[in-house]
């Protein structure tokens, strides 16, 4: 990577996002079938967002980013089947953390996935600005609305994009898939294994083989390749404007689920190593 790279990765390492505590904290509070729904719910919806290309791909090859663009279809197209795949993880858990069958059938992604809609209107639905017909919480809203940018093709915005992406999978990469490898797997609170079939997400973006350490490449590739002097003041804002959003997102469902919603009533707390 080039200097100018360099900074714009370690800017990205160093907010206070990228190791937000979190999923430390859902260990320790070892959360609620009802509050684990609820996450999942929040969560899932944003990843949902962050999938789509859009017309980011197209913007870049109509602005003579012919190999960015590819990097960044590449990406999109490795992430079409992967929101079934989180459902069935999210209701696994949900089961293992009730000790009974609340999701019957882990496969049927509508209903699993009503079913944690069903748990965040129950817990979040008070909440000031809180959707119900989506079920989203302002702040899910806003980090969602980051990537509605994706449908604009002029050169402003894809420039934007272009840092959102890369704070994006370097986040999924080194924040999300190993937080949550941590808190369902490593720590055992639900006896669950990578050899589950039900916990088929965490094994296709877990690790140096994984979808997430292949999209991070790839985006570091693509945003390396056009950073300039011109280009980076709005690929750091990009940047940034995901971080902000996306650690005011983990604030929301940390203090509301976990750090003090159910703190008082968790079952039984595990001490952090």
């Amino acid at each position: 990577m080039t200097k100018r790279i360099e900074e714009i990765v370690e800017y990205i390492r160093s907010h206070r996002c990228y190791k937000h505590p979190v999923f430390k904290h859902w260990v320790a509070v070892n959360p609620s079938p009802e509050a684990i729904g609820a996450f999942f719910h929040q969560l899932q919806c944003f990843c949902t967002a962050t999938r789509p290309g859009w017309n980011f791909p197209k913007a870049l090859e109509i602005l003579g980013m012919q190999m960015e663009s590819e990097l960044l279809q590449e990406i999109v197209d490795s992430e079409v089947d992967h929101g079934p795949a989180l459902a069935t993880m999210a209701g696994f858990i949900v089961n293992c953390a009730a000790k009974h069958s609340i999701c019957p059938n882990l496969y049927d992604r509508t209903a699993v996935e009503g079913k944690l809609k069903d748990y965040s209107d129950q817990l979040l639905g008070s909440l000031p600005g809180y959707d119900p017909e989506t079920g989203l919480t302002v702040q899910t809203q806003k980090a969602i609305a980051v990537f509605e940018r994706r449908k604009q093709k002029d050169y402003e915005p894809t420039l934007l994009n272009l840092g959102s992406a890369l704070a994006l999978e370097m986040v999924s990469n080194n924040h999300l898939i190993p937080g949550e490898k941590y808190c369902l797997i490593d720590r055992g609170l639900y006896e669950a294994t990578m050899e589950h079939p039900e916990m088929r997400y965490i094994v296709e973006h877990w690790g140096a083989l994984g979808a997430e350490q292949q999209h991070e490449e790839k985006i570091c590739k693509a945003v390396a390749s056009v950073l300039n002097e011109e280009t980076e003041a709005l690929i750091i804002e990009g940047a940034n404007g995901l971080l902000e959003s996306l650690v005011s997102f983990w604030d929301l469902l940390d203090t509301a689920l976990l750090q003090s919603g159910y703190k008082s009533a968790a079952r039984e707390t595990v001490k952090i190593v």
